[in-house]
C-alpha cells in the first residue's frame, strides 16, 4: 500500500472520530490521534493536510453530498461511508492537483475495506455524479 492510501485511510479514521465525538480543538485531537496511530511523518503530513482541508470545507462538502444523495437522509448514512465521501468530495472539489478518478478509486477501495460489501457501489455512484459536475479533466491533475 502506498503513502497516499495510508494517509487517506488515516484521514478517514480521524474524520470518523471527529464526526462521532466532535472534539473542540482539532490540533489537540490530531496530536492524540497520531499518538495512538503511529505512521511515518510523510503519511502524517499528507493526512493532516487532507483532514484540515476537509474540515475547513465541511459545510460545502456536506451540502454537495446532501444534494447528490437522492433518497438518503445525510445523518442516516453510515458514519464510515459519510466520511469516506467527505474526503473524496473534498479532494474532487478543492484539490485540483489530484485527478478526480484517483479520488474515486481510492474512496471505493477504502469503502470496500472499512465498510459494507455494498458501500463501494454506493460511494462509486455518488462520486461519479460529483465527477460529472466538475469543470476539469477527470483523469489528470488540473493546471
Amino acid at each position: 500500500m502506498g503513502l497516499r492510501r495510508d494517509a487517506r485511510e488515516a484521514a478517514i479514521q480521524f474524520l470518523y472520530q471527529f464526526d462521532t465525538h466532535k472534539p473542540v480543538k482539532v490540533d489537540e485531537a490530531l496530536a492524540a490521534f497520531w499518538k495512538q496511530n503511529e505512521e511515518p511523518k510523510n503519511v502524517q503530513v499528507f493526512a493532516n493536510d487532507l483532514i484540515k482541508g476537509a474540515l475547513e470545507k465541511l459545510p460545502e462538502v456536506d451540502a454537495k453530498i446532501r444534494t447528490l444523495a437522492d433518497n438518503w437522509d445525510f445523518e442516516r448514512l453510515a458514519a464510515v461511508d459519510r466520511n469516506i465521501l467527505r474526503l473524496a468530495v473534498y479532494e474532487m472539489l478543492f484539490r485540483s492537483e489530484i485527478p478526480p478518478v484517483v479520488s474515486i478509486n481510492e474512496a471505493i477501495e477504502i469503502a470496500k475495506k472499512f465498510s459494507t460489501a455494498e458501500s463501494g457501489k454506493f460511494v462509486n455512484g455518488l462520486l461519479d455524479r460529483v465527477k460529472k459536475e466538475l469543470l476539469r479533466p477527470a483523469r489528470q491533475a488540473a493546471g
